[in-house]
């Protein structure tokens, strides 16, 4: 199999120089979820949108859980190091364009992953409403980050301390941290889109 295989994918090449940016949907969305969006953000970037490789009850994810926010560790090792490689190959097909990623809930939960274990893969991402219930030791090369994380206060399926947590962890590991907090609920709210075109166009 094909490393760009590893998952099912849409994908658009960038316009030369202009960078390529993944987007990780959130439990049961798909590879459509944020691709025209993402179009809509930055013309001219490339884009890949991979769908998640398991099904909660028919709804895709990209690692499985126990319950809600309760995670199977083994299947998030697996998840991670399987889409490390995929974000690779496609780091290796465009050398000249740098690479910005953003993810939404558990779409955000495997980039968080990804980018904890190997912040050198991307230039700048956007975390948007995250539940990160792990701990990792920051690795060299997150100084080099720019980070947008976005929450909501009153979002039941990432508490408020948990999003704080994150924020923290990212500061004190280097990372250039943006955020953007909202007094709802799990919902995108125009402000997160804003900051987020913000974050892919700077």
């Amino acid at each position: 199999m094909m490393t760009q295989d590893l998952y099912h994918a849409r994908v658009k090449a960038p316009v030369p120089g202009a960078p390529l940016i993944f987007a990780f949907h959130g439990t049961g969305g798909d590879e459509n979820q944020f691709f025209a969006l993402t179009g809509q953000l930055h013309p001219e970037a490339g884009i890949v949108s991979p769908q998640g490789d398991v099904s909660e009850m028919g709804a895709a994810r990209f690692f499985r859980r126990t319950g809600e926010g309760v995670y199977d560790m083994a299947d998030l090792a697996r998840a991670t190091e399987k889409m490390t490689r995929f974000i690779e190959t496609y780091r290796a097909e465009y050398p000249d364009s740098p690479v910005y990623a953003y993810g939404y809930s558990n779409g955000a939960n495997i980039l968080a992953s990804v980018a904890m274990a190997r912040p050198d893969l991307f230039d700048r991402m956007a975390l948007l409403h995250p539940l990160v219930t792990w701990e990792a030791t920051p690795p060299a090369g997150t100084e080099d980050l720019d980070v947008l994380i976005t929450a909501g206060r009153r979002d039941p399926i990432t508490p408020w301390p948990q999003s704080e947590a994150l924020i923290t962890w990212f500061q004190s590991s280097g990372a250039k941290v943006a955020t953007e907090v909202h007094d709802g609920g799990h919902e995108l709210r125009n402000s997160e889109l804003v900051a987020l075109q913000g974050l892919l166009t700077k």
